[in-house]
């Protein structure tokens, strides 16, 4: 395929492929090889991935592939605060089409819990994600038009405590104008540590806001984006 015209900040890979199902089993491989990887010199590995529908073929594959799952715990970098019947639900999502076939004995996260809204669920979510095996080994991202990455929205009035790099926090609840649900999402203090992390993108415009993203790379709050375009970071991309 020709190459997007991009100038990618040091130390950021991109992965461009032709095809959504080409890139999403490119990505498979490299997180099943990264996780193979860390279990020869770790109890546990952790995997956070993100909705929608861009990584449904990257969830189907990745589900097929030969991990000791029984030693995984996969978790949203983000859920909107919805039950899991619910036609937006990411936790629905995930166990439809990840939690299947080999994956089936990893251990789930869930970011949704009880209460009329996010705020009322923290302290119930906080308690669930205490065994969660960290640092996060592996980060799956994507972006919005806007510059967000999981529901750190720039609309969002909380968006100011979620990226705090000093929060000691797991969790935080987002509620942004330009949402139809309210939100929970993982802060951005707990996601910079992982160790392996991927932005997996599909489309023209998604290029068009990654060219934005990398001027002016120090306004996180403009962009929250932005916070992970740092060397190691992986693009993984197609039309």
């Amino acid at each position: 395929m020709k190459t997007p015209d991009m100038v990618w900040p040091a130390g950021v890979e991109a992965h461009l492929g032709d095809s959504a199902q080409q890139v999403a089993l490119e990505l498979a491989s490299a997180v099943a090889e990264f996780l193979n990887g860390r279990l020869l010199v770790a109890r546990r590995v952790s995997l956070a991935v993100s909705g929608g529908s861009t990584p449904l073929p990257f969830f189907r594959a990745l589900s097929l592939k030969d991990l000791d799952w029984n030693r995984v715990d996969v978790v949203l970098a983000d859920e909107r605060w919805v039950d899991e019947t619910d036609a937006a639900s990411n936790t629905r999502l995930v166990k439809e089409n990840l939690l299947q076939n080999n994956a089936a004995a990893a251990t789930y996260f869930s970011l949704k819990q009880k209460g009329d809204t996010p705020e009322d669920g923290l302290e119930a979510a906080r308690k669930e994600l205490a065994n969660l095996t960290r640092p996060l080994d592996v980060l799956i991202l994507g972006m919005g038009n806007d510059g967000h990455t999981a529901s750190l929205f720039p609309d969002a009035p909380e968006l100011v405590h979620a990226m705090d790099t000093e929060s000691r926090e797991v969790v935080a609840a987002m509620t942004p104008p330009s949402q139809a649900q309210k939100r929970i999402t993982l802060t951005y203090a707990l996601m910079r540590e992982a160790r392996y992390t991927a932005l997996h993108l599909k489309g023209g415009e998604k290029l068009e806001t990654l060219k934005r993203a990398f001027g002016q790379q120090d306004d996180l709050l403009d962009m929250p984006v932005r916070g992970f375009l740092k060397p190691g970071l992986q693009v993984f991309w197609s039309p």
